[in-house]
């Protein structure tokens, strides 16, 4: 899902995480400098959007670059045109190994079956896949969900045809009949299930491994008032999904895509961490998720997608979720 402030590293600037905390003084706390952020469309992205379309985002304080892929936002903030990005927790750690310098700053959502197989029509077992052509993007949470289904069906890559595709490729490529399954997610996920495409295999097999976090450059995290301003309406805006639903999905269809009834099935299969959930995730002396990233590292260094010197060291910082807190 596949594929935001962020992940990269606070380095010289913020108490490393071998202090024991994540709570880290920062510079220029009172900076109240704007940000921008960019997101492509994805579910547990657009309480973002919601909150813009519902009047809740400053303006002054905060803008949104839209694009159509992880790829292209991680283009973006490497060229420094960006100043956060939506983007998941194995794309956080290819970019800061690739020299961004990022830092994670909130869980958008945790995938449990949001990222998903889907598979033509005839094929309805893992054992029919050897041979077959599967689009993914390789380099996002596509590489991930290959892996896991890949060892679930007892295969390797040299038992398939890789087809790479980005997000925005795949409805064409299977329209066009280039591929035979994709690696995919909301919301062009239910656009290729209206073209016949079927589940074979999804994220809940792969439990702990898929994260959307808000991931902002180091050089940007003095400006505080700006990184919880965002939070904080990102969390009105869950809110406003649950306490106001009708009003949530029509907001919420135009930019996935989708008929506003199916809206909440783009949901399914996706954990929506409160704020409260947040704070507990990356707070105390040994932060759950540190545990989770680390199975997500080891994963990805088995299959050479992340060096052997990868590490958590700076990744993550419950500074802004604790202000607001201390603020509320």
């Amino acid at each position: 899902m596949s594929k935001i402030c962020t992940r990269r590293t606070f380095l010289h600037y913020i108490g490393a995480l071998s202090s024991g905390t994540l709570l880290m003084p920062l510079y220029g706390c009172n900076s109240s400098s704007p940000i921008s952020i960019a997101a492509h469309p994805w579910p547990g992205y657009e309480f973002m959007f919601l909150a813009r379309d519902l009047g809740w985002v400053n303006k002054e304080l905060v803008s949104f670059k839209e694009t159509l892929s992880a790829s292209e936002t991680i283009e973006l903030l490497a060229k420094g045109e960006v100043d956060a990005g939506a983007l998941t927790l194995d794309e956080v750690l290819r970019a800061r190994e690739s020299g961004i310098a990022l830092s994670v700053v909130l869980l958008f959502d945790i995938s449990a079956g949001a990222d998903i197989v889907l598979a033509k029509p005839a094929i309805k077992h893992l054992s029919q896949i050897k041979g077959k052509r599967i689009g993914v993007e390789l380099s996002a949470v596509g590489a991930i969900m290959l892996d896991q289904l890949l060892k679930k069906a007892g295969l390797s890559k040299t038992d398939i045809s890789i087809v790479e595709l980005s997000i925005d490729k795949q409805l064409q490529a299977w329209k066009s009949d280039r591929i035979d399954i994709v690696i995919t997610y909301e919301p062009i996920a239910s656009q290729l299930q209206a073209f016949g495409a079927t589940k074979l295999f999804s994220s809940s097999e792969a439990p702990d491994l898929i994260f959307d976090v808000l991931a902002v450059r180091e050089d940007r995290l003095n400006h505080t008032n700006a990184i919880i301003h965002i939070i904080n309406a990102h969390f009105k805006a869950q809110n406003h999904f649950y306490n106001n639903k009708e009003d949530a999905l029509y907001r919420l269809a135009s930019r996935l895509g989708l008929a506003s009834r199916k809206v909440p099935s783009a949901y399914q299969g996706l954990i929506l961490p409160s704020y409260n959930n947040n704070l507990r995730l990356l707070s105390g002396d040994n932060p759950a998720i540190i545990k989770k990233t680390q199975k997500l590292i080891s994963v990805m260094q088995k299959n050479h997608l992340l060096d052997q010197n990868a590490s958590t060291k700076d990744l993550f910082t419950n500074t802004f979720i604790q202000r607001l807190y201390n603020e509320n």
